[in-house]
């Protein structure tokens, strides 16, 4: 009993070396040419310095999260460009959306050709508003009766004033947020059933998440993406942007979002 013991033992400890010996470190996706890349030792890519993981490892972090981005004419760059950045470099899929597909203007600057129109737009994981002439769609029927069929969703996500639309289709009936901080008083006395508050990065409810104005999005990205791909991830999407500005739980974490921080 004793010998088969040892043998049983050391034909596993094989076993275990040969898998160490054949192991492959790849890059978590980051969207570039070294998602393709592999390594045989721990380290980091040698292309975008990110922490090498296992193969199995970026296996379990193959569900790609989608996310519907809702641009109007007029669109903040910021607002929608930082968390665009952060979203795409932690390998989330983006798509924009606009009520037509006609090209639109951010800042009346940077010209868009929106992928989507609100009538052929496919399902998203999340959707996401932002701020910069967000009246144009908080005042539009057919974009607010657009926003509430979106039941499919598992979380809404807007960046300074792109809470106005969110609002306008009822989702932030007796919930906390937050907005740009010029229009916090507007929020609140426009709907009234909606604490909004000032002084914060950004509110968590669980579903939805709300910016303060513009460089505020970064941040509710970047807790966004450490509350679905792990606060490890969120942190590798930090130091390929140089965001040094970052305080991870930051921002008001409400239902039990600040699990995400408390072992870290």
């Amino acid at each position: 009993m004793y010998n088969f013991q040892v043998i049983f033992v050391f034909l596993l400890f094989q076993s275990s070396f040969a898998l160490a010996q054949n192991q492959v470190y790849v890059c978590p996706p980051c969207q570039s040419a070294c998602d393709k890349m592999e390594y045989r030792e721990k380290g980091k890519c040698t292309h975008c310095k990110m922490n090498l993981i296992t193969q199995v490892a970026k296996n379990k972090m193959s569900k790609t999260n989608t996310i519907a981005f809702y641009l109007q004419d007029g669109v903040e760059v910021l607002d929608f460009a930082g968390p665009m950045e952060a979203f795409s470099y932690a390998g989330f899929e983006i798509f924009t959306v606009s009520k037509t597909t006609d090209p639109i203007k951010s800042q009346g600057v940077l010209s868009i050709i929106p992928d989507y129109s609100i009538d052929n737009a496919p399902e998203a994981d999340i959707v996401a508003f932002f701020g910069g002439n967000s009246q144009v769609a908080r005042q539009d029927d057919a974009v607010i009766a657009w926003v509430k069929k979106q039941s499919h969703v598992q979380y809404y996500f807007s960046v300074c004033t792109g809470a106005f639309i969110l609002a306008e289709a009822g989702l932030l009936k007796g919930k906390k947020a937050t907005t740009f901080h010029s229009s916090i008083d507007l929020l609140q006395s426009d709907f009234p059933e909606t604490e909004v508050l000032s002084n914060v990065r950004f509110v968590d409810n669980g579903k939805i998440v709300t910016t303060a104005g513009i460089s505020a999005g970064i941040d509710g990205a970047l807790h966004l993406i450490a509350k679905l791909r792990g606060l490890p991830k969120a942190k590798e999407v930090v130091f390929y942007m140089e965001y040094d500005k970052w305080q991870p739980g930051e921002g008001l974490l409400l239902e039990g979002s600040d699990k995400i921080y408390s072992n870290n």
